[in-house]
């Protein structure tokens, strides 16, 4: 069942809603009130990205380097070999889409102190439509050597993750949503970077008898709501299902997806990102070497996004309670 650590009130449709940009620009003010070496630069986007309250506390720590995304990386991989710890904001298909060369060649090259804010990422962005919906984002930097990458589910996981990643030396990409989403978590939900968290287990089930896993939902970021909402309908059903918060995808969490796969005999990933290159790549990389079982994806279909409203667009794009599980029942059906 879903952890004691979580919102129940997210299996309702009734949970509290916000944006979780807004978590990332709290955690990074927090941090900086703690570290003096926290500098925040942003590429003309100060309000969206949440960091117009840095900027108004520490005005001498904030570099404003205007639509110049490529020159901001520059300027943050010479901070962050300098003793700073520079954040760097701008909208996803911008930093790390417009300057990903200089991110790789300044900043993870050279293993520079430099937090990367990917903001807007995903098909959620919804009217901005497909220039602006970052679904290649995640394959592009998980695959770059040094960088760390982070994908926080809501505001408060973003909160937790930018404080996290000021303390971890070296580049880490952080993946942000527009939208306002369920507040999943809870201050009291465990963050460890690097550790995947259960958010659900029908083995621990107090109120009726327990059901055996039989898949293993694991997923990133705010769509992980769906995959709640699918073992809650699965539950009905008498099919027990893990969720798993797979948060950091590099370093992933290979002990704990290996335990689960061997557990619940399927896997599905549940991402907001292109199925190519995601979560679901690195898990299906690291099953195919350790623990081969059957496997089903959700997530973007190599295709691009359009303008839209948010839900109706996860629901076109397959990645809808519905298709979770019915890609569920497919995973478990294979595996007989």
């Amino acid at each position: 069942m879903i952890k004691d650590y979580l919102h129940k009130e997210i299996l309702d449709n009734s949970s509290e809603m916000e944006a979780v940009r807004s978590g990332y620009g709290e955690g990074v003010l927090e941090a900086a009130r703690a570290d003096k070496n926290i500098v925040v630069i942003s590429a003309d986007l100060t309000e969206s990205t949440r960091v117009e309250e840095f900027s108004k506390e520490f005005p001498e720590r904030f570099f404003q380097v205007g639509v110049a995304e490529q020159n901001m990386a520059g300027i943050a991989a010479g901070l962050g070999i300098s003793g700073k710890v520079p954040f760097i904001a701008s909208y996803a298909v911008f930093s790390p889409g417009r300057n990903w060369e200089q991110i790789r060649t300044t900043i993870a090259y050279n293993n520079s102190n430099v937090k990367i804010a990917g903001h807007h990422a995903g098909i959620m962005t919804g009217p901005d439509g497909a220039t602006h919906q970052a679904i290649e984002d995640i394959a592009t930097m998980r695959v770059m050597p040094n960088m760390k990458v982070i994908v926080p589910c809501d505001a408060e996981e973003a909160k937790k993750a930018a404080i996290a990643s000021a303390k971890i030396y070296g580049p880490v990409y952080l993946r942000l949503c527009r939208e306002k989403t369920a507040v999943i978590t809870t201050p009291k939900t465990p963050f460890i970077p690097g550790k995947a968290e259960v958010f659900w287990d029908s083995s621990e089930s107090k109120k009726r008898k327990a059901k055996r896993p039989q898949v293993c939902f694991v997923s990133a970021g705010p769509i992980i709501i769906n995959a709640l909402l699918a073992a809650k309908e699965l539950e009905k059903e008498e099919i027990g299902s893990v969720v798993l918060n797979v948060h950091t995808i590099k370093p992933l969490d290979e002990k704990k997806i290996i335990e689960e796969a061997k557990k619940c005999g399927s896997i599905v990933s549940v991402e907001e990102h292109n199925i190519i290159g995601g979560l679901g790549s690195a898990v299906a990389e690291l099953l195919a070497k350790e623990c081969p079982v059957p496997m089903e994806f959700i997530g973007m279909r190599d295709c691009f996004g359009e303008s839209g409203d948010p839900d109706l667009l996860i629901e076109k794009y397959g990645m809808s309670v519905k298709e979770i599980v019915k890609s569920a029942k497919k995973a478990i059906k294979r595996k007989s």
